[in-house]
């Protein structure tokens, strides 16, 4: 392939990607939310290429992924259809009723509970759910919130990591690679199982002092009702049928988006008596117009050939040594991802790897350690995803509120239980990723 030569359009495009993501991660310094950077610096992005000659409105339009939009969507409908019905509350003291007030045996089955629901809810949904119910468990059982709290926040994101439509940054992997939701599943789900194990672990040595106390002997009731089961059960038949037709969408061809949107169509035509504004008015729409505004800004990086500029420099590497380079990817992506938000770098990732694919590389291993790095990263900070920063908000006003600085998760207290617990995860997917080298660079067959 003809060697690309540095000029104008790859400064320019260069240059506001650059602006846009320091604005984004330095969201904190000027107090400007990131759909806000991010919009602007798509506007910057169309009206420099129109200037000179390599953007415009056309291809900002079709650079968006509306793939990863309408599933994110119609998914977000779903959730807020779901919370409201008691049945997440009831699954929470049903766990806590079994465990017996066990403290370890309580913690390994609301990891799970919230591993799972992570397969196919976003990590953020799934620690809205939890985290108040962890919060009214613990205050109930008399111990510190602080480890489960920790293990929702950690499996969250480590759970989202296994399918298409767990974490953000799957969606945009598998919508460029065309990957579908059982690939996926099966290249990820052991990988996720060992990083499961090897959080849990970590999270009974980090916190033995802390699990070993004894609870209060308390009953928790056993029958417990739902505010409305109708909807609740309407809402667990529609989600098994998700399932299913997600594991058949490439034989029905069948984008995601569309399995989500006949869930959520589903659950409205079904549930008469569900009314659609309530709901459509708890879709996230300012997360919505970031990832378009992320789509159009790196569609016009892409156009300049800046990535591909790029590409070209990294490909030696790659065509050297696979395994070390996925490696590097591994860690790279994974330390970037506990520092800034994963979701502009997997967005700038992308492009650079669907290059090097159209050179003839083989960069099959690189999707899936994309992946695994910035899903297992997010684990290394507080501000490492936004699952973190939910939880470590929740524990600091419930801090406030009980006068109890110990109750507030601090950076500190991240970095000595939390970012072992990620480095432990990494570990893991390096030991895995190289003693099963051979299935993750199998070429992607989609039938």
């Amino acid at each position: 392939m003809e060697t690309l030569v540095w000029n104008t359009p790859m400064l320019v495009s260069a240059l506001v990607l650059a602006a846009t993501f320091a604005g984004i991660f330095t969201e904190g310094v000027h107090h400007m939310h990131r759909t806000k950077v991010a919009m602007l610096g798509a506007a910057a992005m169309v009206f420099s290429g129109q200037i000179f000659g390599f953007y415009g409105p056309d291809e900002a339009l079709h650079a968006i992924d509306w793939n990863v939009i309408f599933l994110l969507g119609s998914m977000m409908v779903i959730i807020a259809i779901m919370i409201p019905t008691g049945g997440f509350q009831a699954m929470a003291f049903w766990i806590a009723r079994i465990s017996g007030g066990r403290q370890f045996p309580l913690l390994v089955m609301l990891g799970t509970a919230v591993t799972l629901l992570s397969l196919l809810l976003d990590n953020v949904t799934t620690v809205v759910i939890f985290g108040p119910l962890i919060v009214l468990i613990c205050q109930v059982l008399k111990v510190s919130p602080i480890p489960y709290l920790l293990a929702a926040a950690l499996l969250s994101d480590t759970g989202g990591v296994a399918t298409l439509v767990g974490d953000p940054p799957n969606l945009m992997i598998g919508s460029a690679a065309n990957i579908d939701f059982n690939t996926f599943f099966l290249r990820m789900g052991g990988v996720v199982f060992g990083a499961w194990l090897a959080t849990i672990l970590a999270l009974r040595v980090l916190f033995w002092k802390e699990l070993a106390i004894k609870t209060a002997d308390v009953k928790f009731a056993e029958d417990i009702k739902l505010d409305d089961p109708k909807t609740w059960r309407l809402s667990l038949i529609v989600l098994g049928l998700m399932v299913v037709l997600f594991i058949f969408h490439r034989h029905l061809h069948w984008e995601a988006w569309v399995v989500a949107t006949v869930g959520m169509v589903t659950m409205f035509l079904v549930g008469r008596h569900l009314e659609l504004d309530p709901y459509l008015e708890k879709v996230e729409y300012a997360l919505l117009l970031f990832f378009i505004s992320l789509f159009v800004m790196v569609g016009g990086v892409e156009h300049s050939h800046f990535l591909e500029y790029i590409g070209q420099y990294i490909k030696p590497f790659v065509e050297d040594d696979l395994l070390v380079a996925s490696i590097a990817l591994l860690w790279g992506s994974a330390v970037l991802s506990a520092a800034i938000d994963n979701i502009p770098f997997t967005a700038a990732m992308i492009p650079i790897l669907l290059s090097m694919e159209t050179q003839g590389l083989n960069v099959t291993p690189l999707w899936w350690c994309l992946a695994m790095g910035v899903g297992m990263g997010g684990n290394g900070t507080h501000i490492g995803s936004t699952a973190n920063v939910f939880i470590v908000t929740l524990s600091e006003r419930l801090a406030q509120k009980e006068r109890d600085p110990t109750l507030a998760i601090t950076p500190g207290l991240w970095f000595r239980k939390g970012t072992p617990a990620m480095l432990a995860t990494l570990l893991v997917c390096t030991v895995l990723l190289v003693v099963f080298f051979d299935f993750f660079s199998a070429p992607i067959h989609i039938k």
